[in-house]
């Protein structure tokens, strides 16, 4: 698959080197509970599933990620654009480079779990609820300390 180019920025695959720049980004987000924190050891482990978007200077302003599930169902997680970024379409272009991705992959339904339902409608998904996700909630979510009292809002995206 090959890198979408924006107005000032790359996206591709992740690499190694990314992953200090990576786990920075995602960290501010989940200082403000925004994202769940992901450790480097954990980014390291599963970097095969990122893709970042970088500045013509190299400098990275943008991560996501593709979690496949199973035939047919992945999962677009760990999305942050740096603050200093935003308003310029990177998030959107990740986002496709994912979708793309996930097709290519023989992936037809996409979903994410959010607080910003809004970005992702704009994007073409819709609101579904979080029991229409069992691979997701019990495989990873009923592991996290907010399952409980989880008010992540789910959205969902037909391939096809």
């Amino acid at each position: 698959m090959s890198g979408g180019q924006g107005a000032s920025h790359l996206i591709r695959a992740a690499e190694i080197s990314d992953v200090p720049a990576m786990a920075a980004l995602l960290h501010k987000y989940a200082e403000n509970g925004v994202l769940l924190p992901r450790s480097q050891d954990d980014i390291y482990q599963h970097l095969q599933e990122f893709v970042v978007a970088l500045m013509d200077d190299g400098a990275l302003c943008g991560v996501a990620a593709l979690h496949v599930y199973g035939p047919g169902l992945a999962e677009v997680r760990s999305l942050a654009v740096d603050q200093q970024f935003h308003a310029q379409g990177i998030g959107q272009q990740l986002v496709q480079y994912i979708e793309l991705w996930a097709r290519d992959l023989g992936i037809h339904s996409l979903f994410a779990l959010t607080y910003v339902d809004s970005f992702f409608m704009r994007q073409g998904y819709v609101l579904t609820t979080k029991e229409s996700l069992p691979h997701k909630v019990w495989t990873v979510c009923v592991h996290c300390e907010r399952f409980s009292r989880c008010d992540e809002i789910a959205v969902r995206k037909q391939l096809v």
